[in-house]
């Protein structure tokens, strides 16, 4: 990852005192950079990322274009960002400190980004040492500046793909002047607003489970078919259908295909939803764990839970069922 610019600015609403800086962070710092680039990959890798186009109307689409086109200042721009939070957290019924830190990063695949995180700052206890009579005393004092550690997932921050203008974000309701708002897709970005990919997959293998479970088909099967079939969809163009994925996961159960497509109306998912291939590379994807009630658990490879010759579903004369694992060169222990 190659950072070109990154600032950060502080809102203190328990001092009342905000802090706009005027120079970048230096990058040349081992420790700050560390953090920038921690927190700017953890964002832009995050499955929970939703997707968002600007409106026609948007303001800060038109500034961000002048940045990106070398017609506008960096620290200038992030300054009015800043100064925008400002005004809108300093309404909210709750009013939390935070640093706000803007960037314009290439990612590991040279691709460009601007970045705005919203880093709330928490209350933390840290040691001080001090004299008292000419002998060292040891203490505990509060300290309320506290950023994120690098380790630690930001809810509030958006990035945008400078090649096509595209908007990944995550944010959280806020109650700003008694009113539920979600502040950097409506109010600062002025965004369209839809589901992250991770929620579609959520979706789509939570209905196929109900599904098969309420006309008592194997949901272990019908879930890993469901996810192999959502794999090789974003494999292919990294976008999922979910109205097109019915004819695949329950290709010849007609009913349970019937049923799955009314409840996808019910929850009325968009007809097309991009997701990366690194979303779907997750294990939890590729993927299906199991637990019994003997307490076994056992993860397979979703796309061989339908190939009989290495993992076979047997249901007993007595109603319970067997599982057998078949071909298997070695075994090692972990």
């Amino acid at each position: 990852m190659k950072i070109n610019h990154a600032i950060l600015h502080i809102l203190d609403f328990d001092s009342a005192v905000n802090v706009m800086s005027a120079r970048e962070l230096d990058l040349d710092t081992r420790a700050v950079r560390s953090f920038v680039t921690s927190h700017l990959r953890r964002a832009r890798t995050s499955a929970d990322n939703k997707r968002g186009s600007f409106a026609e109307s948007s303001a800060f689409a038109a500034e961000l274009k002048a940045f990106l086109f070398g017609d506008r200042d960096f620290i200038d721009l992030s300054q009015q960002i800043a100064e925008f939070f400002a005004g809108e957290l300093a309404k909210a019924d709750k009013a939390e400190s935070t640093d706000i830190l803007v960037a314009d990063f290439d990612d590991d695949d040279d691709v460009r980004w601007f970045a705005i995180l919203l880093m709330g700052s928490r209350m933390a206890f840290m040691h001080e040492v001090a004299r008292e009579g000419g002998e060292v005393r040891n203490d505990i004092a509060r300290h309320y500046a506290i950023l994120p550690s690098p380790s630690q997932k930001v809810s509030s921050y958006a990035l945008v793909r400078a090649s096509s203008m595209e908007i990944f974000y995550q944010d959280k309701k806020r109650k700003i002047a008694g009113e539920d708002t979600m502040i950097i897709p409506d109010g600062l970005l002025q965004c369209s607003t839809g589901v992250s990919g991770k929620e579609v997959i959520e979706t789509v293998t939570r209905i196929v489970a109900e599904v098969a479970e309420e006309h008592g088909a194997n949901t272990a099967v019908a879930l890993a078919r469901a996810k192999e079939v959502v794999c090789e969809r974003v494999e292919e163009d990294e976008e999922i259908a979910p109205w097109d994925l019915a004819d695949e996961i329950f290709e010849d159960e007609p009913a349970m295909r019937e049923r799955f497509e009314t409840q996808m109306r019910e929850e009325r998912l968009p007809e097309h939803v991009p997701v990366e291939r690194v979303q779907v590379e997750r294990a939890a994807v590729r993927n299906h764990k199991i637990r019994t009630d003997t307490g076994i658990e056992i993860t397979f490879p979703a796309e061989m839970l339908r190939n009989t010759e290495y993992v076979q579903f047997v249901n007993e004369p007595n109603g319970l069922i067997s599982i057998e694992l078949k071909n298997i060169g070695s075994i090692e222990n972990r």
